[in-house]
């Protein structure tokens, strides 16, 4: 069964031509899925996920970002509106790895 997390993070926006924004996961929390997981991961180093962000539920995956140091979380333009995310507003998800 997966692993659960809960954790504060900010949104923000790619830089490049695309608008995609993210979450990025806290180190810690990167280091143990990386150290739980990392055997189940799939192509990229990416890991399945269910996430929670207010009342809105979707499943992803999340996918490891070397410049950073952790993982980030795509979100996409209907979550950001359903839950009124612009870049850099902050967010509390709620986050279970689907192994």
């Amino acid at each position: 069964m997966g692993s659960t997390y809960s954790f504060t993070s900010e949104l923000w926006e790619w830089d490049g031509k695309a608008a995609w924004h993210f979450f990025s996961l806290p180190e810690e929390v990167t280091d143990e899925i990386d150290e739980r997981h990392s055997g189940d991961a799939a192509g990229f180093g990416s890991v399945k996920v269910e996430v929670t962000i207010g009342s809105t539920t979707w499943q992803t995956s999340i996918f490891p970002d070397t410049k950073r140091g952790t993982f980030i979380l795509p979100v996409k333009k209907a979550v950001r509106t359903a839950e009124d995310l612009a870049d850099g507003s902050p967010a509390e998800l709620h986050l279970r790895v689907l192994i």
